[in-house]
């Protein structure tokens, strides 16, 4: 068996999550308590009984996500005893830089304070209510690409997440993503749907957020990593902590390749199982739109951390 470790970004949040390995593991709870101490923020009660909309804001929850995919990783590795031997190691967005923590490159109190730097950053690059994002289901790359070309000239909407075969999400600047929402049915896209975001991730307009996290990057310290990394931007394998930041800058304001890294995980290295690490089970569904027949699984409860420790030994 060949697996990747595969971390969620965005979008996984929900009031609660993580709550049950927190409260029956010692080691979740240390690395809940770590993140409050290094935000100097109690979000462990925010995730647990806080506001759903203040969950969602953007430098809430990216260490929110983190901080439960971390702390299932730990209760998996310390808690069950598990030797995690991966091929590789994965994650969207976000869950890049989660990746990177659970290889060995970040140290989790570094990790988790540079990614609510990260959602604060992005959330300032552009006013609100000026920009945002939309799915459009049906289409290929190359009908996301020329719708947006065909309502933008200089690039105010763009592909920002090639995400599965028939699913890519668009982001720009609100009037545009707009008009490409009305004109999708025309290049043959069965649907455009505007989502519930508060900024154009992945688009141009991030590149002042992208410069802001390279003067956090040289503040901390960076290891080379203990697995292959795929890589959001390239959906090449990385282990160089200084090859790491650069990807990580481009990330940024680039499109994030998912459909890409899935299948250069299958193709390219072997890989025939898929483990997601945390809340929410979105990149799983995401897998198995890339490709049939792979092994796909999802953990974030000590139940489903079990079955996952039974399925990769220890």
């Amino acid at each position: 068996m060949s697996y990747s470790l595969i971390f969620p970004g965005q979008g996984s949040q929900s009031v609660g999550m993580g709550r049950e390995i927190y409260e029956a593991f010692p080691v979740a709870k240390e690395i809940f308590e770590e993140a409050d101490d290094s935000l100097s923020f109690n979000l462990t009660r925010l995730m647990f009984e806080g506001d759903e909309a203040e969950l969602t804001l953007t430098k809430n929850a990216q260490p929110a996500i983190m901080t439960v995919s971390i702390a299932a990783l730990r209760v998996l590795t310390d808690a069950m005893g598990a030797e995690i031997s991966p091929v590789c190691m994965a994650g969207h967005s976000l869950g890049e830089y989660t990746a990177l923590c659970a290889s060995g490159v970040l140290d989790f109190a570094d990790a988790v304070r540079l990614v609510r730097d990260r959602g604060t950053f992005m959330q300032e690059a552009v006013p609100a209510g000026a920009g945002g994002m939309a799915a459009l289901i049906g289409a290929s790359h190359d009908d996301a690409v020329k719708l947006c070309e065909s309502v933008a000239v200089n690039g105010e909407v763009s592909p920002a997440n090639f995400n599965c075969p028939g699913q890519v999400v668009i982001s720009g600047l609100t009037e545009f993503v707009d008009k490409a929402i009305e004109g999708a049915k025309s290049f043959g896209i069965k649907r455009a749907l505007k989502l519930s975001v508060s900024a154009p991730f992945h688009s141009q307009y991030m590149k002042p957020a992208a410069e802001k996290l390279r003067d956090e990057f040289a503040k901390i310290s960076w290891k080379d990593s203990n697995f292959d990394i795929i890589a959001n931007v390239d959906a090449k394998p990385v282990r160089s902590a200084k090859e790491i930041q650069s990807k990580l800058y481009a990330q940024t304001f680039s499109p994030v390749l998912w459909e890409n890294s899935v299948s250069f995980m299958i193709d390219s290295l072997g890989v025939d199982s898929f483990y997601e690490i945390g809340a929410g089970e979105v990149l799983a569904g995401l897998v198995k739109k890339c490709r049939k027949g792979m092994n796909i699984f999802s953990a974030s409860t000590p139940e489903k951390l079990e079955e996952l420790r039974a399925k990769i030994g220890g």
